[in-house]
């Protein structure tokens, strides 16, 4: 489909892929490596996701990928989905499907552009780097607009995107979405004991108290990572995986063979956090490394110790960072629990284009009052930080 391209880019083509294999590694990669190391945005992830059949049209993610073609050169990307619910995102929009039914539309199906199931932060706007970058991000945001008219759905989601992007998009027309996490961030600390010490003084003690509660009945902890990393290790994380599943009413979207397949393709960027006691693994978390973050995903576990969840997806996270020298932790989507644990509050930001106009305007005023709830709240965190008042990290 032809993009309204600025004239020094005439000949700009958006297309549209149902499968990412279908774009090709090599172009891929050519749009989105050239920036900071995001596992998610990464084409051997995305593509697990689909040759496992965890992203698909029977899960709700049925694959809807943008290339912006340059006299048949791909110059940028978008990852995509068609989707038929809202699972499975973490910025939440039922609210908005429900006044939309309520007035007699249909909400579902909408294009979803996101990582499924992964609440982080990271590019959605893939272009090549060079003076043309930021229009042909224009352009494919453009194109994405278009989109939604062309496929007469209601709406266009792109959600955990960068704040320039989202800038970018608030520029091009679309509306643009405040949200909350907490994340840990490293002051260039020696070990958790210096972390630690920049804490008040009843922070530090409980958790200290936690680690030592955690680590009680003789459970031993393993960093799994690289080459070190077995099937029978993704074996005994997908039965936690699926435990946290059915405990929470929830689906399991990755199947068995998606941990395979990013076995094969990516195990150096993939960090196992595996909790070991009497010979048996009872409990880990799955992480990505990225340049100069450590994302924490999934949990679960198939014995309950008081804090060991903590340890493992909080407190041992922490220990890789500092260990590995990585600049932040994303410890997944919500969790005001996490601020007593060093971890501070920080915007994420989603940007939303609407088919309807009153239905866009209904939409804008919510969000304009949600934003300053949003800032108040961020604000009150600061204002409540662990840390000792002279002692913030720096972000």
């Amino acid at each position: 489909m032809p993009s309204p391209a600025a004239d020094e880019t005439k000949t700009l083509i958006g297309r549209v892929h149902y499968d990412i294999a279908t774009i090709g590694e090599a172009n891929w990669r050519a749009c989105a490596e050239h920036a900071t190391y995001n596992p998610f945005v990464d084409y051997r992830f995305l593509h697990a996701l689909e040759v496992s059949k965890s992203a698909c049209q029977e899960t709700g993610w049925a694959p809807f990928h943008i290339a912006l073609e340059n006299e048949g050169d791909t110059v940028a990307v978008m990852p995509l989905y068609l989707k038929s619910h809202s699972r499975g995102e973490y910025i939440f929009d039922g609210s908005w499907a429900n006044a939309w039914h309520q007035a007699g539309g249909r909400y579902y199906p909408k294009l979803q552009s996101s990582i499924p199931f992964t609440p982080a932060t990271g590019p959605r706007l893939l272009a090549k780097p060079g003076s043309n970058q930021r229009e042909w991000q224009r352009q494919i945001l453009a194109v994405a607009a278009q989109l939604v008219e062309q496929t007469k759905v209601s709406s266009l989601h792109i959600t955990f995107l960068p704040e320039e992007e989202w800038e970018l998009a608030g520029a091009s027309g679309y509306l643009k979405r405040l949200d909350t996490q907490f994340h840990w961030y490293n002051n260039d600390y020696d070990d958790f004991e210096q972390f630690q010490n920049e804490l008040s003084s009843k922070k530090r003690k409980n958790i200290r108290r936690e680690r030592r509660e955690a680590m009680q009945d003789d459970i031993e902890v393993e960093w799994v990572t690289g080459s070190d990393l077995r099937e029978h290790h993704w074996d005994a994380f997908y039965e936690f995986y699926m435990d946290t599943s059915y405990r929470k009413w929830g689906s399991s979207y990755l199947t068995r063979e998606f941990f395979s397949l990013i076995n094969e393709s990516m195990p150096e960027q993939t960090l196992l956090i595996l909790a070991k006691r009497a010979g048996r693994y009872i409990a880990g978390a799955i992480n990505f490394i990225g340049d100069d973050t450590l994302f924490g995903r999934n949990w679960g576990c198939v014995e309950h110790h008081p804090f060991l969840h903590f340890e493992i997806c909080y407190y041992q996270a922490i220990d890789y960072a500092i260990e590995r020298k990585l600049r932040c932790v994303e410890a997944g989507a919500q969790g005001s629990h996490k601020i007593a644990r060093g971890y501070l509050a920080r915007e994420t930001y989603s940007a939303h284009w609407l088919a309807n106009d009153s239905f866009k305007e209904a939409v804008a005023d919510f969000l304009r009052r949600e934003q300053r709830y949003v800032k108040s709240d961020i604000e009150y965190v600061k204002a409540h930080s662990p840390f000792k008042s002279s002692l913030a990290p720096i972000r």
